[in-house]
């Protein structure tokens, strides 16, 4: 028996409709990729029902890299990962994000086809191949999930991110340009990165992400890898005028570690400076850190001036002393951001 008598239609019948219910809160929309923009929506989840991730569609390593190349669709990794992190925490929410996230791995001995893939990316590639159309694919992915809130593509085609490394090569320092997003992660960890810049250098944006930072309350930009995950929605023409544009707030999430692979000796300080120098136009209301990643907080607080916004500080990281960000003390720093705007 066929499971489909027809194609399926673009929406699915339990999709959640903009401002339906009482006390929906914010609309708020969340900008980044991978493990980052997860941090940002595990918390924001909690506190409205009006929540739209707009994340990176660059990643070309992993399970994603071989559907884009094989398929020649955009890269569901980062899309999975959010779409994981807006599950409810009842069993049913707990149970299809293990779906989501789960990954097979073949057997001793034996290269099967699915081995490294996750279940979750095939799930969205078949929606697309049959529906024929990224958003709805990924629509009906969050009714089937319950996903409070949408996911939404950064672009309508798959990009690819190339940077400029300066590192030491045989005793002397040279430049060499790195194409691909997983490579030019491997690369930043010997060498600055710098000249960042997206291919095709004007895709066009995805049409509903544009409406979405239009409408919305407030937009989120990181946290996440600063140059793959969190820089890239300025580097699209588009969205960047998108953003600039906006009668929302702005806010940028500071990350937990200012040395990670992609930004080695750099201070927070730093990285609103990348953020200035790639899209000077770009203005925040807010900058979100945790104190324990700025070194000079004066000098801090006269940065995200410059920049036409005010520093909130607070207590954002995990227990545990890893520079992982807390579900719920991201969303307490969160929630009291929009009492106070």
């Amino acid at each position: 028996m066929a499971l489909f008598s027809g194609p399926l239609p673009l929406i699915p019948p339990a999709a959640r409709r903009k401002g339906e219910g009482q006390g929906a809160g914010p609309s708020v929309v969340a900008l980044g990729g991978g493990h980052g923009l997860s941090a940002s929506l595990s918390a924001l989840r909690l506190l409205t029902q009006e929540l739209t991730a707009v994340v990176t569609v660059a990643d070309d390593g992993g399970s994603s890299g071989r559907l884009r190349h094989e398929l020649g669709m955009l890269p569901p990794g980062d899309l999975r990962m959010a779409l994981a992190a807006l599950c409810d925490d009842t069993d049913w929410g707990r149970t299809w994000r293990d779906v989501m996230q789960h990954r097979f791995t073949s057997r001793d001995g034996v290269e099967g086809s699915l081995d490294g893939h996750a279940m979750g990316n095939l799930l969205i590639v078949t929606l697309w191949e049959l529906l024929g159309d990224p958003v709805a694919g990924l629509q009906w992915a969050g009714a089937l999930l319950g996903a409070r809130g949408r996911v939404l593509p950064m672009a309508s085609v798959p990009l690819t991110i190339e940077g400029d490394v300066l590192s030491e090569v045989d005793g002397s320092l040279r430049v060499r340009t790195v194409t691909g997003q997983a490579k030019l992660a491997v690369a930043a960890e010997g060498g600055n990165v710098s000249n960042v810049r997206l291919l095709p250098p004007s895709a066009p944006a995805c049409k509903d992400s544009l409406e979405a930072i239009e409408l919305a309350d407030w937009v989120i930009l990181g946290p996440g890898s600063w140059y793959t995950s969190v820089l890239p929605h300025l580097l699209l023409p588009e969205l960047r005028d998108a953003l600039c544009r906006t009668s929302a707030k702005r806010c940028l999430t500071m990350n937990l570690s200012n040395d990670t692979k992609e930004t080695q000796g750099m201070s927070a300080i730093d990285h609103l400076t990348v953020i200035s120098r790639y899209a000077p136009e770009f203005t925040v209301d807010v900058v979100l850190a945790d104190p324990a990643v700025v070194a000079d907080r004066a000098e801090f607080e006269r940065a995200v001036a410059r920049m036409g916004g005010r520093a909130v500080f607070g207590r954002v990281g995990a227990s545990t002393g890893k520079p992982v960000h807390d579900p719920l003390r991201l969303a307490t720093s969160y929630n009291d951001m929009f009492g106070e705007n």
